[in-house]
Formats: C-alpha cells, sequence, structure tokens
C-alpha cells in the first residue's frame, strides 16, 4: 500500500471517529443515578404488617430519594439588549503674515500671508440585542439528598436523528418545596441549573469552517 493510500485511510478513519465523539457537557455528572441496595428483610410471617412492603395510605410520592425520578419542565426565556455611543471632534487654525518692513531683504514676500486649518471629528455607535428561548422536558433523577433536604439533580436525553445525535441534558439543585404534582419542577425554580442542548452532527463542523475562515479573512488583505 503506497503512502497516498494510507494517508487516505487515516484521514478516513479521524472523519469517522470525529463524527462519533460525544459533545462537552456542563451539567452535574453522572446523569444518571441508581438507588442504593434495600436492606435484606425479614421473611414474612404471617402477619398484617409487613416492612417489605409497607406503603402508607397517604404517601406523598414526590421524589426525595437518590434515585427517585421527577421531571424537569424547560421553560428558559432570556432577553438582553446593549447600546453604546460615543463621539469627538477637534479643530483648530493658524494663519500668518509677512509684514511690510523697509530695508528688509526679499520684498517680494512682503504683505503676503499664510492660513492653516484642520478638523478631526469622530463618531462611533453600536448595538447588540440577544434573546433565547428554550422550552421542552426532561426527566432527570435525584444524584444526591443534600442536609438540608434539597436534591441535586442530573439527567441526559438522547436523540438519534438521521444526521447525528442530539444531546439534551440537565443538572441542578431543587427545592422539595417547588415540587409539583406529577413530580414536576420548573427550571425557573431550579438552582444552579445548567441546561444544554448539543448535537454530533456535522452542523458543528460547519461552524468550525466559519470560524476559521471569520478569522483568515480578517487578516488576509482582500
Amino acid at each position: 500500500m503506497n503512502s497516498r493510500a494510507t494517508a487516505v485511510m487515516i484521514f478516513s478513519m479521524l472523519v469517522l471517529d470525529a463524527c462519533a465523539v460525544v459533545p462537552d457537557t456542563i451539567v452535574h455528572q453522572p446523569t444518571n443515578t441508581k438507588p442504593p441496595q434495600a436492606a435484606q428483610l425479614a421473611p414474612a410471617n404471617g402477619g398484617i404488617f409487613q416492612a417489605a412492603a409497607y406503603r402508607p395510605l397517604f404517601e406523598d410520592r414526590r421524589a426525595r430519594l437518590v434515585g427517585d425520578v421527577l421531571t424537569i419542565a424547560i421553560n428558559e426565556k432570556t432577553n438582553a439588549g446593549k447600546q453604546a455611543a460615543s463621539s469627538g471632534s477637534k479643530s483648530g487654525s493658524v494663519a500668518a503674515s509677512i509684514p511690510t518692513v523697509l530695508g528688509l531683504p526679499l520684498k517680494m514676500l512682503q504683505g503676503t500671508s499664510v492660513s492653516a486649518q484642520s478638523a478631526n471629528k469622530y463618531a462611533d455607535s453600536g448595538a447588540e440585542n440577544s434573546s433565547n428561548i428554550f422550552t421542552g422536558t426532561i426527566a432527570v433523577t435525584v444524584a444526591d439528598v443534600l442536609p438540608n433536604g434539597n436534591l441535586v439533580v442530573s439527567g441526559e436525553k438522547q436523540v438519534a436523528l438521521d444526521k447525528g445525535v442530539e444531546y439534551i441534558r440537565f443538572s441542578g439543585v431543587v427545592s422539595p418545596d417547588t415540587i409539583a404534582t406529577g413530580n414536576v419542577v420548573s427550571s425557573t425554580q431550579v438552582a444552579d441549573a445548567r441546561v444544554e442542548y448539543r448535537t454530533n452532527s456535522r452542523i458543528d463542523a460547519a461552524q468550525v469552517m466559519t470560524s476559521l475562515t471569520r478569522f483568515f479573512l480578517s487578516v488576509l488583505p482582500l
């Protein structure tokens, strides 16, 4: 096998490997936590009360233990705007003349005058606006229970499409008081919330190419 074929094979392997790379994440890990192993209980002795199958009649089935599942209703909406303007101006003038004086050399220059004017003006303005909306739902598991009763939750959802895999991840700290019916919590009530939407499709590669093109266009004298 010649060197050219070897190079093509290596390049193809790198491209295929890059397509399977999982995007980086900002959420707390791990995204899935199993509940602790239950203690071994004594066998049933025929009594009405059995500790292994006991459930309170009016028990609130809200998530409260490691491994429990709750639903996060993602409802993130941000708007930001910024405007700036600056201006400046500067002007100046100079005037000079040669008076008529008898007895001086270069009499042809006497009586002439010279004047100069300069002006400089600078103005700059800019405006920037940003708007982001992210809605959806994701089920997360309780990864840890803090001493004050708050729940550290984390979860991930993967959606495989034709051109790649989409990753929806979420993590944060949930107060049990904010858990609504059906174990649903709004993302706006989650502390230290980290929500992200990533994909490993070819769109990321296209964005990298755009960034490189922008860099070279900023330095090349085109």
